[in-house]
């Protein structure tokens, strides 16, 4: 796990993210969650979704209704990198 350090939320639900090994990327958020159902339908809402914060503790971004995203799964969308189970690609 490589944890997310900083984040800084831009419009149309983006992200400018910042993780610890230095790597720093805008991610749309529009990609990572395929839908704003749940836990996640409040992030449409573009206020609520600018009140993102860094958890240090869980290594990743929440909202305050409990919504995070694994910190795996950002940083493959901000590197580029796969991620693989099981030898299989799951994502990117």
């Amino acid at each position: 796990l490589i944890d997310v350090t900083e984040v800084h939320p831009l419009e149309n639900r983006e992200l400018d993210l910042v993780f610890a090994d230095g790597l720093h990327a805008v991610v749309a958020m529009d990609r990572v969650i395929k839908a704003y159902t749940g836990v996640f339908a409040a992030l449409m809402d573009e206020n609520y979704f600018k009140q993102v914060q860094v958890d240090r503790e869980l290594g990743t971004i929440v909202w305050p209704n409990g919504a995070d995203v694994c910190p795996d799964v950002l940083y493959s969308f901000a590197s580029g990198k796969p991620i693989f189970i099981n030898g299989e690609r799951v994502l990117n």
